[in-house]
């Protein structure tokens, strides 16, 4: 896919400086949206919403809050954007928001380096449930 003109959409699972998107597409806007109707589906603690802010505060991107799909496609119209770039998804809500992106504007979705190799693919509800599949990896990684 050739985009002479993107915009960059970082969600929550890649919201570092090692996203892909953004190394890719430096100099492109881009945008983190506060999905609205997830935060009061899933009662997110402030604790979490707090964490998502300050890792949104050392990139440089625009901060929003609202409907996901709606803020990145009308953040690429108002930057005349012809298309959007973001890294691989893996919760089945951002793979959702990613569909929906992609009927819309070309949407070019970037592999990065997993945080953590699991030996199978983790639950995804809750972090917590997540962690203590991952932690173990982790530390042994430190020992190795």
């Amino acid at each position: 896919m050739d985009l002479t003109n993107p915009i960059v959409w970082v969600h929550e699972e890649a919201l570092g400086p090692a996203n892909p998107a953004l190394q890719d597409h430096p100099k492109a806007p881009a945008l983190f949206v506060f999905d609205q109707a997830w935060i009061e589906a899933q009662n997110i603690s402030r604790k979490r919403l707090g964490f998502l802010y300050e890792c949104a505060l050392e990139l440089p991107l625009t901060l929003r809050k609202g409907d996901v799909v709606q803020e990145v496609l009308a953040f690429a119209q108002r930057h005349g954007a012809d298309g959007v770039v973001t890294s691989a998804p893996v919760a089945p809500r951002l793979n959702r928001f990613a569909t929906r992106i992609n009927r819309e504007l070309p949407l070019w979705i970037l592999d990065g380096d997993p945080f953590v190799e699991l030996p199978r693919t983790p639950r995804l509800g809750r972090f917590s449930r997540y962690w203590r599949e991952a932690e173990p990896v982790v530390w042994e990684s430190f020992r190795g």
